[in-house]
């Protein structure tokens, strides 16, 4: 499996104010690239894509910013009692 150049038609730019895996982006071993891709596999050489950071501070990054957006979203329940 080699690179066969498709996947620059689908290269993502570096987000602003966020990380690359945080803003859904992937990235390619094979080819080293970071891509927008909604498969599992890189449309260019079928290689699988990794979506979380490997390095530990990365990690615990990305641990961070879902588990405040999480709790963000999560809907508030109140219970009323008579």
């Amino acid at each position: 499996m080699t690179c066969k150049g498709i996947c620059i038609r689908h290269k993502a730019q570096k987000p602003v104010g966020s990380g690359r895996f945080a803003s859904g982006q992937k990235r390619c071993q094979i080819c080293e690239i970071f891509i927008k891709w909604d498969g599992l596999w890189c449309p260019c050489c079928g290689y699988r894509l990794r979506t979380k950071p490997r390095n530990l501070k990365y990690k615990a990054k990305l641990r961070a910013r879902s588990n405040t957006t999480r709790f963000k979203e999560a809907p508030v329940l109140t219970v009323r009692l008579k």
